[in-house]
């Protein structure tokens, strides 16, 4: 049995997790971050994945500037879109299984209840357009690709990255000392890495496919989510309310974009835990992270 696998954004705060999760059950894992493999060069794509021949291929590469979207949108389109075509085509070529990850944005936020796969997507940013393209692509060129939407995704491989997370963001911002403004009114389904990616193996070991939703199990505003990483961190910094229409972005975001996650619990998935048990979690991790880079013990593996 192949048990090769492919990983495209193999170092990002998703893509850790997943080549972990990935080798922990047996995979022959090979990953490319954008430095080694440009997804946008079709012909690279091609003959990375020909060579390898993999049974799986993830693609947890993804251009996630959502306002910076708002100006390039075409750089957005090439990554989230276009770059999941030349995946596909290869997929189908070599009879890969394709796993592609999708977004919350796809949908415009006026639903005021979690998502399900069934409700009609309506983006409204640069950025959700290229993403639901992307989607698109995949179910175009192949009959089996499994979709993984997902919401506010936050891991311990944040630390290792450039843009960090909402939580890395929230705690930076507490210790230098400023005022912080957080929207009331945008409600998310914050999803842990680690799970996100113990999920979405489980869907591939089942050979399901299909559109699912694998976010966190507790809609909550961003606002209430700061709150409780403050508590959580023995932090009490100045921090404001604001709504949306008095904290405008250069790209519109759904205001209430909690995913459902009652799709992917009837396939006999294990529902995901409370959130403020993932972030005793999270908090964990990253202190072992933290700890490993300072050469004074082992981080957890990676």
């Amino acid at each position: 049995m192949n048990k090769k696998a492919a990983v495209f954004g193999s170092v990002g705060q998703l893509g850790t997790e997943l080549v972990r999760e990935l080798n922990g059950r047996g995979y022959q894992v090979t990953g490319w971050d954008r430095k080694h493999l440009d997804i946008t060069d079709a012909r690279k794509v091609e003959e990375a994945l020909v060579q390898l021949d993999p049974a799986v291929v993830v693609n947890a590469a993804a251009y996630n500037q959502v306002d910076v979207a708002e100006e390039e949108p075409w750089a957005a389109f090439e990554v989230n879109g276009l770059a999941v075509r030349h995946i596909a085509v290869v997929c189908r070529q070599i009879d890969a299984r394709l796993v592609h990850f999708s977004t919350d944005y796809v949908f415009d936020g006026q639903a005021k209840r979690p998502y399900t796969e069934q409700d009609p997507t309506h983006p409204l940013s640069a950025y959700a357009v290229s993403k639901l393209a992307g989607e698109l692509y995949a179910q175009a060129y192949l009959d089996k690709a499994l979709i993984v939407r997902t919401s506010g995704v936050f891991g311990p491989g944040a630390l290792r990255t450039a843009r960090g997370n909402f939580v890395e963001l929230m705690l930076r911002l507490a210790r230098a000392g400023q005022e912080i403004r957080v929207v009331k009114d945008h409600v998310g389904s914050p999803t842990y890495a680690p799970l996100l990616a113990a999920r979405t193996v489980d869907l591939v070991e089942r050979k399901l496919a299909g559109v699912f939703h694998v976010a966190g199990g507790t809609p909550i505003s961003w606002f209430e989510w700061a709150g409780m990483i403050f508590r959580r961190a023995g932090l009490n910094p100045k921090i404001q309310a604001v709504t949306e229409r008095s904290y405008r972005t250069p790209a519109r975001r759904p205001k209430y974009s909690a995913l459902s996650n009652n799709k992917m619990e009837e396939c006999g998935l294990e529902p995901m835990p409370r959130l403020d048990r993932v972030l005793e979690e999270y908090f964990n991790a990253r202190g072992e992270a933290a700890f490993g880079q300072k050469g004074k013990g082992p981080g957890p593996g990676r």
